[in-house]
């Protein structure tokens, strides 16, 4: 055989396999396609559906993300105000101790060798018992950061005057055992001045005076049985109405006095200055509430005695405020510790100041009330 009959077998048994191997795969693709239609025949006869493969999932994927967003409906004022005071009281509360450390390190306004001063936030107790988040539970971690995190370092730090969980504003800390005595002696000898503002529902009348009522804890009896502060007084209007009898002193009662000066009344409400003179528990807020008759603005416990509700206030009022009574639950109280003086090492007086929170000044505004400061540049 010569080379060109050669040549032709070849190029014949090379078309051959070509023929051959083309009906191989025509078959298998006839054979895969038949088990595909049989696999979703039986996914439909069962139920089930069928596995998607990873590039139909991001088929999948790219056609939800280039479908348009529907877009959300705008909040209404209220609803914007109660989300506001809402993300406010959870900001701080349950957060990590390290996080809560930061933020007091960063507050920090005034420190010397004995004592340091914060600006406690809303909502964070100063002790707690259960384990969780306080101020007491964080003071070793702001102690090392205050002397620069180093690790031997025997600095402690020490609540001396609490404040209450939903107070806000100067807070003493003494750096050690000694410093704590020296503070609650000044204290016990009135030496310590302690000044808070509050924002009231109601204009107190005189406006500027002292409260001096004794107070004792009672049970309030109802479908929610519950304890609180209460006025003891120890006189009480006679029979006749003419006139003052003096009454039996409950022996479980605590003097009280607190002296008050209106700063500013506007929509009902006030900003009022007051300065405990005694440090009775709950003692502000209920010789505003049950003397004066003009509890503070979101106390939602002493504005009611018999029981246990949020706050209610004035049609006028919540419309300022931009809320629904439905939703007053959520204001939080307005009671900030503006001022604390007391001795310092030498002769003259430490006097530190705590600027107001934001959602105090907030409040001010929209019930058009105005700081003494402003006043005075007008």
């Amino acid at each position: 055989m010569n080379s060109c009959s050669r040549i032709a077998c070849t190029s014949g048994w090379s078309s051959g396999l070509d023929t051959l191997f083309f009906r191989l795969r025509s078959r298998t693709t006839c054979r895969r396609g038949q088990a595909t239609a049989t696999k979703h025949a039986a996914c439909a006869d069962t139920g089930e559906k069928p596995r998607l493969r990873a590039i139909d999932l991001a088929r999948k994927v790219q056609q939800e993300k280039a479908k348009p967003q529907a877009a959300e409906a705008p909040l209404s004022v209220q609803q914007s105000r109660v989300s506001e005071l809402k993300r406010f009281s959870l900001q701080l509360q349950n957060v990590h101790p390290n996080v809560l450390a930061k933020h007091l390190h960063r507050s920090v306004l005034y420190q010397d060798k004995d004592v340091v001063v914060i600006n406690k936030p809303y909502g964070v107790p100063v002790r707690d018992d259960s384990g969780s988040t306080s101020i007491s539970s964080v003071l070793p971690v702001l102690s090392k950061m205050m002397e620069g995190m180093k690790i031997k370092s025997g600095s402690q730090l020490h609540p001396c005057l609490g404040l209450e969980k939903e107070t806000t504003g100067a807070m003493l800390l003494a750096r050690s055992e000694e410093a704590v005595e020296h503070i609650l002696s000044l204290h016990r000898n009135h030496q310590v001045q302690r000044k808070y503002w509050v924002i009231t529902v109601g204009v107190p009348v005189p406006s500027e005076g002292v409260i001096e009522i004794p107070m004792t804890e009672k049970e309030v009896t109802g479908p929610q049985p519950h304890y609180k502060m209460a006025l003891s007084p120890l006189f009480r209007m006679n029979d006749a109405g003419d006139g003052m009898t003096r009454v039996r002193a409950h022996r479980q009662s605590h003097p009280a006095a607190t002296k008050y000066k209106v700063l500013d009344s506007s929509s009902g409400c006030s900003l009022v200055e007051l300065q405990p003179l005694t440090g009775v528990k709950h003692q502000i807020r209920v010789h505003m509430a049950f003397a004066l008759a003009c509890p503070i603005l979101g106390d939602h416990k002493y504005s009611h005695w018999s029981k246990l509700a949020p706050q209610k206030l004035p049609e006028r009022v919540l419309g300022r405020l931009g809320l629904e009574q439905s939703k007053i639950r959520y204001l939080p109280l307005h009671l900030h510790s503006r001022l604390l003086i007391f001795p310092g090492a030498s002769e003259s007086d430490i006097t530190v100041s705590c600027p107001l929170p934001k959602y105090f000044t907030n409040t001010l505004k929209r019930l058009h009330l105005t700081l003494p400061d402003e006043k005075e540049n007008k």
